[in-house]
């Protein structure tokens, strides 16, 4: 298949499961709940050495939130047993100190919940009240007050679809990679957990030479080991390599989203190539075909 010339390869992205938690964060501005927001989801890359995956999901206009507040969507992704303790530790230290913030639950429809008891923090001065139709705690705090639901909807969730933007040189690559990376953040349900949304240093599962390494550098898709690993996957003229993660509510958004970020990438001028990352089922059940979603 091809996209305005750019070889789409006839290959999947493999997935894992996730647990998800979807926060809303409002503030006085758009640009403090976004600032709450960024701090909340930091050191959330990878599962490989982070304790979760996160990101931002959506900017939310007053009409979309629960206070008609400004606010940000965000979405923290983690093993069920650990999701608990993310939401409240990035709540608790990173948006219960951010200015004016409140914080709702984002997946009203979840059958499972969990407790985020942040209003012992007001130290016997904080209450109830309802804000929205949602039962509120508040915590008075050196600005005002503090505002926050306590119970947070989880679902079962996608991690890890994926795909490659190889371009004829580093930039090119970069151009190609962000404009898929700005397609997806358009698309709901799904976030890009690294650095703008792209990954410089795909890894595979292991090593093939440090056994205590979870993950090592994926050197089949090094575009300077080409000449040097005998199955590369580098194809011939592409210099530089990008790999877009996303993590979604479902498979379906997952696959959206990939759909999105590839038929952006492949106007960028000096794209040559798009493929995906798989390992042959051992990192997750979720086959999602570069072909079939697009």
């Amino acid at each position: 298949m091809e996209i305005n010339g750019v070889t789409i390869d006839n290959t999947y992205a493999e997935a894992f499961p996730t647990w998800i938690c979807r926060i809303i964060i409002t503030a006085v501005t758009q640009e403090w709940a976004r600032k709450a927001a960024t701090e909340a989801t930091g050191f959330a890359t990878s599962a490989i050495g982070c304790p979760c995956e996160a990101g931002i999901e959506q900017e939310l206009e007053g009409m979309q939130t629960p206070d008609g507040r400004p606010g940000v969507s965000i979405l923290i992704c983690a093993s069920k047993k650990k999701l608990k303790d993310q939401v409240v530790e990035r709540l608790a230290e990173c948006v219960l100190t951010a200015p004016t913030t409140a914080v709702f639950n984002g997946i009203t429809t979840a059958e499972e919940k969990i407790a985020v008891k942040l209003h012992f923090f007001g130290d016997g001065y904080e209450y109830q009240k309802e804000v929205g139709g949602r039962k509120c705690w508040v915590i008075p705090i050196m600005n005002g007050e503090y505002v926050g639901e306590e119970e947070f909807g989880i679902v079962k969730g996608v991690a890890g679809g994926n795909f490659f933007v190889m371009g004829e040189n580093q930039m090119a690559a970069l151009v190609g990679a962000q404009a898929a990376s700005d397609a997806i953040a358009k698309v709901n349900g799904v976030i890009t957990s690294f650095p703008g949304g792209i990954v410089a240093s795909g890894s595979k599962v292991g090593s093939l030479k440090y056994k205590f390494m979870k993950a090592s550098t994926n050197e089949k898709y090094c575009p300077t080991l080409r000449e040097k690993v005998p199955d590369s996957k580098i194809p011939a003229g592409v210099k530089a390599v990008y790999e877009i993660v996303i993590d979604g509510l479902d498979e379906k958004s997952v696959a959206a989203a990939m759909a999105a970020g590839i038929k952006a990438a492949v106007y960028v001028p000096g794209v040559k190539f798009i493929s995906a990352g798989n390992f042959g089922g051992t990192l997750g059940p979720y086959k999602i075909e570069l072909h079939k979603v697009l």
